[in-house]
């Protein structure tokens, strides 16, 4: 293997650079960090490079748009050192977060239908929601109530972040408003549907960043044209790594 690293057209960085569009800094940055081979010098110290070399660098940076920057180096690394296995086992861990994100935007478009009105008195009370809440908000004992669960939950959601109640300057009790009724909601569908408080906080995060429920529905179907584009990348990506593979023998 170390003999097919010499032989072949004698490339320069910026051969490999050119087609690319990076600078040769980057070339040789990359072989620095292990993400292509070594390079052979001549008498006079300069690198050059093989087939190979360009090899590698078509499969690093197809790598990167479906695994990342800092996967695609460690998986050529990997490569490079002859730790094949090593490679796939990243190669399978950055596929299994992709089909958990997945899996996670699933959760968060069922909990968004649940919560949807589908019925003309449904449409009735969310158009009254929409409208805002009676003065001062709910108080912890009917919001529990009508998602049917103790109050006690409710305390533990605060804890964690997932609603955040107003306190009424005189009694101290906890008020809910509108955006507070609308995060225990898509709290109570998230944990039905199996999610732990913890998985749920950032996207409580992203639906108070949009700016409520509508807004997140727009920054879902952006979400699921990314993870569609990373899926699809990750077949570009294994198919330059193959090719490597081979060339490498």
């Amino acid at each position: 293997m170390g003999q097919n690293l010499q032989t072949g057209e004698r490339l320069r960085p910026v051969d490999l650079a050119r087609g690319h569009g990076l600078s040769t800094q980057a070339v040789r940055n990359y072989e620095e960090a292990g993400i292509l081979p070594a390079a052979a010098r001549t008498p006079h110290g300069y690198r050059t490079y093989t087939s190979l070399h360009a090899a590698a660098l078509r499969a690093f940076l197809a790598l990167v748009p479906g695994h990342g920057h800092r996967t695609a180096a460690s998986i050529m690394r990997a490569v490079n050192e002859g730790a094949v296995e090593e490679a796939f086992r990243l190669l399978d861990e950055s596929h299994a977060q992709l089909l958990d994100d997945r899996r996670t935007l699933q959760a968060v478009e069922t909990a968004l239908r649940d919560l949807a009105p589908t019925t003309a008195a449904g449409r009735e009370a969310a158009a009254g929601r929409a409208a805002g809440p009676a003065p001062g908000g709910t108080f912890i004992g009917p919001l529990a109530g009508k998602l049917g669960i103790r109050p006690a939950t409710l305390r533990k959601w605060e804890r964690a972040g997932l609603v955040r109640p107003r306190r009424d300057p005189h009694t101290g009790y906890r008020v809910y408003d509108e955006a507070d009724v609308r995060d225990a909601r898509l709290t109570h569908q998230l944990r039905r549907g199996g999610y732990l408080l913890e998985q749920i906080a950032p996207l409580i995060a992203q639906v108070r960043a949009a700016g409520g429920l509508e807004p997140l529905e727009a920054a879902l179907g952006d979400w699921r044209r990314r993870l569609s584009a990373r899926g699809r990348a990750m077949l570009t990506g294994a198919a330059e790594l193959e090719a490597y593979l081979r060339a490498r023998g």
